[in-house]
């Protein structure tokens, strides 16, 4: 499937745009390519990946089945079972950068909570 590589370059800017609001916590952030997409982690947790055109946010099981009510939002069942703690935004509600920054900031706040790797 691949990951949009614009989309890419867009959250690799909010991270850096985002990352005082996390007091530069999240400066050494790593990104690689994994299962067809791009995933994004934060001290060793993925909390953001890129799949197609879309962004999966990890945002743990307490919002979860309240955030599947967002707009634009859907299970992640990318193995065929729903993965829960995880969701799909679909990428027309990551157009304005703040409905992006939103998102980003649920899964790095998620993924900063776990401890390290």
């Amino acid at each position: 499937m691949g990951f949009d590589e614009g989309l890419l370059q867009r959250i690799e800017e909010a991270i850096e745009r985002l990352n005082p609001e996390f007091n530069f916590a999240i400066a050494n952030y790593d990104g690689k390519k994994m299962f067809g997409g791009y995933g994004v982690m934060f001290r060793g947790n993925m909390g953001i990946g890129i799949l197609g055109p879309d962004i999966i946010v990890r945002v743990g099981p307490d919002p979860y089945e309240e955030l599947l009510k967002e707009p634009g939002v859907r299970v992640f069942d990318f193995t065929g079972k729903p993965m829960r703690g995880w969701i799909v935004v679909a990428s027309e509600y990551l157009a304005e950068d703040d409905g992006l920054d939103n998102w980003l900031k649920r899964g790095i706040r998620f993924a900063m909570s776990l401890p390290a790797k």
